[in-house]
């Protein structure tokens, strides 16, 4: 018994990292936060803890603070306990009581309602001489009505294209019962609700709760515009000649590249593809070719006692990749997923498996599964595509990952000293562009690499909806060392935009929960142009003067 003490304590004693280990990574597998659903953890988690009698404790270091907070994973099994405490505590006289208040004050509601159309048309009767377009006029506002009140109903998981528009009288209306309806004794009754709507995030109204892939403005309108019917007869232009032109091309996609093209356009600017249109068939051959020999070669090997490890810890990031989109739960997808993420850890022993290398598959597979379908991929069963296809995706992911890891590997080996680097850059560059929000996180003890430590590690794939990383990622495989060099000014530029909620925060905890959780959920291209935009400008400030950012 004391030699397996002793053993168990020497392996404790020596548990640092060795390269090639998998290195487990504080809050990579924290999904983007919509405060919207989350609204009660967020109350939850402002308030101050019970005091100790003797003992006043508070979080003022990141370590204290890691330990008394749960992790992402865990809030489903708290609003269990939550909810079997309260119906404990429930009086079910109580509750009977209140459901039949509320219930004869609806009926109350129905029947002043009835009362007043009733009156209406009465005076109506009264009135022969009544003007033809004041009828017509009314009859439009009782049409839309009818419609808002339909979209109070409305599933969150209709598509935006079966969404009516959400501007009115030229501008963007938050809600649609914001729009011009009604009466001015209709608008008095509803001031105070459209006051608590004004209130809320910029947002529109119908944004699903698993927010939809394909290219989307936050207005919910898919519809090509004449001047994105121009742009994809650009690509397709530069595409069609037999040698691509791969600096136009960088040219064109930097503001986005359309659905259509997006693959192919992906493949030439990740340099998986050649420029020479004639060579691509022959090279597309043999890189599938070259990754599925790998399978038959290294795959076996994977529950070895010196790969276990690695696999099993692929194994249990699979599932936490975009818990919220079904297509990254289905079994066949993980498969692919797994393949992948193995071979890869086991041809790079530098890195070996890092948690957050997960996620950088998913925006390739999206959009390589997109060159084969027409529909939305969020629902789409994979196992409908031909077996050709789908090893068509799994190889060309796999290559473009790699592609993009070959740039950024040092973010992945031992002790990950390319985000150490870039984090201390960031915080020199926050100090320059805007002091007062440095200083208020040194006030509070808000370290850089407490936040953005995940920020690098996962280049913003936690901190904002998928269809936006793929908009992102238009633009880094545009840039030159986009994802190495250009992210950092991303990064810079993403935490300023939240200035205002970051100076209201008034202590370490408040601040933490804020930054590991920004209320992205419902951005769309429209909030990543403009986050770009100041990006570059910032790079066009800093990147050619290092020392302006340093003291």
């Amino acid at each position: 018994m004391s030699t397996d003490a002793n053993k168990k304590q020497f392996w404790k004693r020596n548990a640092a990292k060795v390269p090639g280990s998998i290195q487990h990574v504080y809050g990579a597998q924290h999904p983007p936060f919509d405060p919207l659903l989350h609204a009660n953890l967020i109350k939850a988690g402002n308030k101050p803890p019970p005091a100790t009698p003797g003992k006043p404790k508070k979080a003022t270091t990141f370590q204290e603070f890691e330990s008394i907070t749960s992790d992402a994973w865990d809030v489903g099994d708290d609003d269990d306990e939550l909810l079997a405490m309260a119906a404990q505590n429930l009086n079910i006289e109580v509750v009977m009581e209140t459901a039949n208040k509320v219930i004869e004050n609806h009926s109350k509601q129905q029947e002043r309602q009835r009362q007043d159309d009733e009156t209406e048309l009465e005076q109506r009767e009264e009135d022969p001489q009544e003007d033809v377009a004041e009828d017509e006029e009314e009859d439009e506002e009782e049409e839309e009505d009818s419609r808002v009140g339909e979209g109070d109903v409305t599933s969150p998981e209709v598509s935006f294209a079966s969404q009516s528009s959400p501007y009115t009288d030229g501008r963007l209306v938050k809600s649609q019962s914001e729009a011009p309806i009604g009466s001015p004794k209709d608008a008095a009754g509803e001031h105070a609700s459209l006051h608590r709507q004004r209130s809320l995030p910029h947002r529109p109204p119908t944004i699903p709760l698993v927010a939809r892939i394909a290219d989307q403005n936050t207005s919910g309108t898919p519809i090509m515009t004449e001047r994105e019917a121009s742009r994809l007869d650009k690509f397709k232009q530069l595409l069609a000649g037999p040698n691509t032109d791969l600096e136009e091309l960088r040219k064109l996609s930097w503001s986005g590249i359309p659905r259509q093209v997006r693959p192919i356009t992906w493949k030439l600017l990740s340099g998986y593809l050649p420029a020479n249109a004639e060579r691509r068939e022959s090279v597309l051959q043999r890189k599938r070719q070259e990754y599925f020999g790998f399978i038959q070669q290294y795959y076996d090997s994977r529950n070895d006692e010196h790969h276990q490890d690695t696999y099993r810890q692929i194994h249990i990031d699979i599932p936490r990749t975009n818990p919220l989109i079904p297509l990254f739960q289905q079994a066949s997808v993980q498969e692919i997923f797994e393949r992948i993420l193995f071979i890869w850890a086991i041809r790079h022993p530098a890195s070996g498996y890092v948690q957050g290398i997960n996620d950088l598959v998913t925006p390739f597979f999206v959009v390589y599964v997109f060159e084969y379908i027409e529909e939305e991929v969020e629902n789409f069963d994979v196992s409908s595509l031909q077996e050709e296809a789908l090893r068509n995706i799994e190889a060309d992911s796999f290559w473009c990952m790699s592609k993009l890891l070959d740039g950024i590997q040092d973010n992945y080996t031992f002790a990950q000293p390319g985000i150490q680097r870039k984090v201390k850059a960031l915080e020199e560059l926050v100090s320059r562009i805007d002091e007062s929000v440095h200083r208020h996180m040194q006030q509070y003890e808000v370290e850089y690499l407490q936040f953005a430590f995940r920020w690098m590690n996962n280049l913003l794939m936690r901190e904002l909806p998928l269809r936006c990383t793929i908009r992102l990622w238009d633009t880094y495989q545009a840039e030159p060392e986009g994802f190495s060099h250009f992210h950092l000014y991303v990064c810079a530029a993403f935490l300023v935009r939240w200035r205002k909620e970051i100076l209201e925060e008034r202590d370490f905890q408040g601040q933490m929960i804020l930054l590991q959780n920004l209320p992205t959920m419902h951005w769309g291209n429209e909030e990543v142009s403009v986050l770009l935009a100041e990006a570059y400008r910032l790079k066009f400030a800093f990147a050619d003067a290092p020392n302006h950012y340093k003291r």
